[in-house]
């Protein structure tokens, strides 16, 4: 089974890549939906996130009702300090990795040849290493620019911010297999996105 590793910068279109992946058959584990569950109440990781931030130091992350963890709270506090962030993130890849090989050997258990796994920090993380297949989707800045500053709770200094913390996009394309551009409409990046299927198919 072929593993494809999905990443990109913000506002490259990654997340309309990965539903394209899915309309076209190939299923996809989304590192960010799994963070979203594993910040769930009934989570495991909630308990270690708990500890790590607890409610008398930062109770404006938790509901009061149901003390549930408030993610954009939350990535407000860690988005400002990079000790936090690491606590944050020391705590939620080891359970994101798990989620991934569960889901991997879930698929080749269901016959799947090809999977794909969105990673938003691949290559940051080194994620690149443990899949078959890398590929990058990118877009002029111009366009990225635009797409960022659409976002609600967005501004000019949180943008260039994120893009110091994120590796230049002309780096990740160089290091990628695959670059899928997605700046010239769904339709071209859905064909550029069947080739490029195509291609990792017949080199298998």
């Amino acid at each position: 089974m072929i593993v494809i590793g999905l990443t990109g910068s913000i506002g490259m279109g990654k997340s309309t890549a990965a539903a394209m992946l899915q309309q076209l058959g190939v299923p996809v584990h989304e590192a960010d939906a799994e963070v979203h569950e594993l910040l769930g109440s009934e989570a495991q990781a909630r308990v270690a996130v708990a500890a790590a931030f607890p409610y008398y130091e930062h109770p404006e992350i938790y509901d009061k009702k149901t003390k549930a963890i408030k993610r954009a709270a939350l990535g407000k506090i860690v988005f400002s300090d990079e000790k936090k962030r690491e606590a944050l993130e020391n705590i939620l890849h080891p359970f994101v990795h798990d989620a991934q090989n569960k889901f991997i050997l879930k698929s080749k258990k269901m016959g799947q040849e090809i999977v794909a796994l969105d990673i938003p920090l691949l290559f940051e993380t080194g994620g690149d290493e443990f899949v078959d297949v890398t590929i990058v989707v990118s877009a002029p800045f111009h366009i990225q620019e635009k797409r960022v500053m659409e976002r609600p709770g967005m501004d000019e200094k949180k943008f260039h911010t994120i893009l110091e913390r994120q590796m230049p996009d002309s780096e990740k394309c160089e290091r990628a297999d695959y670059v899928l551009p997605t700046g010239l409409g769904r339709a071209e990046t859905m064909k550029d996105l069947k080739k490029i299927l195509h291609e990792i198919r017949s080199a298998e």
